[in-house]
C-alpha cells in the first residue's frame, strides 16, 4: 500500500497547488505523511456527514473539493462544526485533502467534467491559463452541442444529467431560442458574465446567479442563463478525479479502492414553487 505522502503526490501532480488562486486554501488539512493508504473517499464537501460516511467506509483518505478552513482559524475544538470535522478525522486515522481552484484550472478540471456530465463537446478554456502554452488549463468551458437544441431543451436536459436537487436549473432567456454553443463553470460564475459575452455563446450554464450580474448580463445580449444548484456542477468532478487516481493506482500497483460519496450535501432540500409563476 502507499503512503500517504505518495498518494498527496500523484494528486499534487493531476491538480498544483501552484496553480490555485492566491486567496484559495488547498492542501493537505490533517494526516499522517508516513501513514498507509488503501481506501480513498471523494467529495465536494468536507462537511459532517461526509466525514462520518468516510468513517463507516473505513477510508483513509477523504478528498474534497471545498476547503474545510478556506479563511484560516484560531481553534479547531471539537465546540464548533469544523473542529468536530477534525476530531473525527484524526480519532478515525483519517487525512483530508483539499482540491479547489485548482482543480477549477486543470485539464482535465471541474469544468471539463460539467461539460461532460452534460454530454457537450468542449472546444477550449472560457478563460484560459496563459501560462499553459498548449491551451488547454483554464476557467470555465467553451463547449458545442452535437445538434441545436432549445433552451427549454437544453435546460430539461441540463436538469435530467446533473444531480438531482431541490432547485432544479433557473432558466432566464428567451425558452424557444436555439443553443449551439455553450459555456460552462462549475461552481459560482457571475463574475464571468464579461468573458462569456467576448465569446459569443448561446448559453451560459454555472451556479450561484445573483440577481444584479445576471440581470446586467441579459440586458446586454439575449445570452440565456442556466443557474444550476453549486454542488451539483461539481459532483461530476468526484468521479472524474476518482477515475483519474484509479488510473495512477493501476500504474503503480497500488490496488487501491476508491470511492465516491453520493451524499447530496446542497444545503437547499425543498422547493415550493410560487402560484401561477412561469415554468
Amino acid at each position: 500500500m502507499p503512503r500517504l505522502s505518495e498518494v498527496i503526490a500523484a494528486l499534487d501532480a493531476l491538480w498544483p497547488p501552484a496553480s490555485a488562486e492566491d486567496w484559495d486554501a488547498v492542501g493537505t488539512v490533517c494526516g499522517d505523511p508516513d501513514q498507509e493508504v488503501s481506501r480513498v473517499l471523494f467529495a465536494v464537501d468536507p462537511v459532517q456527514e461526509i466525514v462520518d460516511e468516510a468513517v463507516k467506509l473505513d477510508a483513509d483518505l477523504l478528498v474534497t473539493h471545498h476547503p474545510l478552513y478556506l479563511r484560516g482559524t484560531t481553534t479547531v475544538a471539537a465546540s464548533n462544526f469544523k473542529g468536530r470535522v477534525v476530531h473525527t478525522l484524526i480519532k478515525n486515522d483519517i487525512a483530508l485533502h483539499v482540491a479547489h481552484t485548482n482543480a477549477d484550472r486543470a485539464d482535465p478540471g471541474v469544468s471539463d467534467a460539467l461539460a461532460g456530465a452534460l454530454d457537450l463537446r468542449v472546444v477550449r478554456p472560457l478563460v484560459p491559463d496563459p501560462t499553459d502554452a498548449d491551451g488547454r488549463r483554464g476557467l470555465g468551458r467553451l463547449c458545442e452541442l452535437d445538434h441545436p437544441l432549445t433552451v427549454r431543451e437544453f435546460a430539461a436536459s441540463a436538469a435530467e444529467r446533473l444531480p438531482a436537487t431541490a432547485q432544479g436549473i433557473r432558466v432566464a432567456g428567451d425558452p424557444e431560442a436555439l443553443v449551439r454553443t455553450v459555456a460552462v463553470s462549475g461552481g459560482s460564475g457571475d463574475s464571468l458574465f464579461a468573458d462569456v459575452r467576448a465569446a459569443g455563446v448561446d448559453a451560459f450554464l454555472t451556479a450561484d446567479l445573483r440577481h444584479h450580474p445576471a440581470s446586467e448580463a441579459r440586458a446586454h445580449s439575449p445570452l440565456a442563463l442556466l443557474d444550476a444548484a453549486h454542488w451539483a456542477t461539481e459532483w461530476p468532478w468526484c468521479e472524474l478525479a476518482a477515475a483519474q487516481l484509479d488510473e495512477i493506482s493501476d500504474r503503480h500497483g497500488w490496488d487501491l479502492r476508491v470511492h465516491v460519496s453520493k451524499t447530496v450535501t446542497d444545503p437547499w432540500n425543498s422547493h415550493s414553487p410560487s402560484p401561477g409563476a412561469p415554468n
